[in-house]
């Protein structure tokens, strides 16, 4: 079976240089190196989503067990907590699509890197812009992270007592 793709491939020009390209070891190492500063970079990103996506459960939940008491049965307190956490998941939820944004154009980085290096046209302008859009993408959502958490140190602002 393996001799028979080797002989359609040395049919096709197209084919036969993919596979000649490809065939390069050094080339190939080359693109791996070229390729594992996005994926630390990928892997960062899981880490800091991992911790986002922990807070945001334990605020839905917390939502949650607010809500699921009676809108008469609510205190002051928690009418003021829900607002202070429903601004906090607002916070979150931006967060969660900034990272997730990151991580999937820096995916699409890696790709591109392993294309470049077995295609003539030349992609170097794309790939930069899309690392400087990943770069743009993981700091905004680390600065909706940042004003999450601000927000979070301040605690939950009690509703002041109407004379």
């Amino acid at each position: 079976m393996l001799l028979d793709l080797l002989a359609a491939t040395a049919q096709s020009p197209f084919a036969f240089e993919i596979l000649e390209r490809t065939a390069s070891t050094p080339r190939v190492q080359q693109v791996v190196q070229l390729s594992l500063a996005p994926a630390f970079l990928l892997s960062g990103i899981g880490a800091i989503m991992n911790v986002i996506m922990s807070r945001m459960i334990w605020i839905a939940q917390r939502i949650d067990k607010i809500e699921d008491a009676t809108e008469g049965q609510r205190t002051d307190r928690q009418e003021s907590e829900l607002d202070w956490l429903m601004g906090r998941r607002r916070l979150m939820q931006g967060a969660i699509m900034f990272s997730t944004a990151s991580a999937v154009i820096i995916s699409a980085v890696i790709g591109l890197l392993f294309i470049s290096a077995y295609i003539t046209a030349q992609i170097g302008t794309l790939i930069a812009f899309l690392w400087v859009l990943t770069m743009a993408l993981l700091v905004t959502g680390l600065a909706f992270f940042l004003r999450e958490t601000r927000i979070a140190a301040r605690g939950a602002k009690p509703i002041q007592d109407k004379q």
